[in-house]
């Protein structure tokens, strides 16, 4: 029988709610999840807004150890909810303060480059997730194995391209096209930001089994925070891509 809980963002897979059923007491809901999410991303707007203020005020140079700190605080607090669900209610709350500071930076220098992107990029993926809720909710697409196998084999691709280039960073060579401002690195960069959009089909699948499951109730705020993770990779994702077409 098919497992209905895989996907591929590393805070949801298939063993994501082996012993979180809440044997007694409140249990996970679908509008308890949103509420948790709503105050995951007024955290990350925040911390966010702070750095990409003191960008403006300063410079883009001035947020960079506070950028450098979000992001590998955000990485550490991200493993340790990945492992210790049940501290996802007080974790979660900081990784996205965390990321805030990390995406508010990486937001202002892009911004410098290229007046109104950041903007632009927000817009999109609040769209994007508007859009890919109202698919879900419809039953336009559905979370089938098959989709699941599909975009849990491109996403595995692209995190496989993107530590490749990673090592590849270190002799200053990168791969071919991965940020070409050409027609094929536009293409690549549009395939990845669809890869990201169609993650948060299966998030909005898995969270919707959780409920069903009867997962203890802290399980909202770990729901909330793989939904987080997903959305943050899609907003640099769309960043790159505007900034890609920019260039040309």
């Amino acid at each position: 029988m098919p497992d209905p809980l895989r996907t591929s963002n590393p805070a949801f897979n298939a063993k994501t709610f082996d012993g979180q059923i809440a044997v007694a007491g409140p249990t996970m809901t679908l509008q308890g999840t949103v509420n948790r999410t709503g105050i995951l991303l007024v955290c990350v707007i925040a911390t966010a807004g702070w750095t990409w203020g003191l960008a403006r005020a300063q410079s883009p140079d001035a947020v960079l150890p506070w950028m450098l700190g979000g992001l590998i605080g955000g990485f550490i607090v991200a493993m340790v909810t990945i492992f210790k669900k049940e501290w996802s209610p007080f974790t979660a709350p900081v990784y996205a303060l965390l990321e805030g500071l990390a995406l508010g930076g990486i937001s202002a220098f892009f911004d410098k480059q290229y007046h109104g992107i950041a903007t632009q990029a927000v817009a999109l993926t609040f769209g994007t997730l508007a859009v890919m809720l109202a698919l879900y909710t419809s039953g336009i697409i559905r979370a089938t194995e098959k989709f699941k196998i599909g975009v849990i084999a491109a996403t595995g691709g692209i995190m496989l391209v993107y530590l490749v280039n990673l090592g590849l960073g270190f002799f200053g060579k990168q791969v071919p096209l991965l940020n070409s401002a050409g027609p094929w690195g536009i293409a690549i960069s549009v395939f990845i930001v669809i890869v990201a959009a169609l993650n948060l089909i299966l998030n909005f699948d898995f969270i919707e089994t959780g409920v069903q499951a009867g997962a203890a109730k802290y399980m909202e705020w770990y729901g909330a925070f793989g939904l987080m993770v997903t959305l943050i990779w899609l907003y640099l994702e769309i960043l790159r891509l505007l900034s890609l077409a920019r260039r040309r």
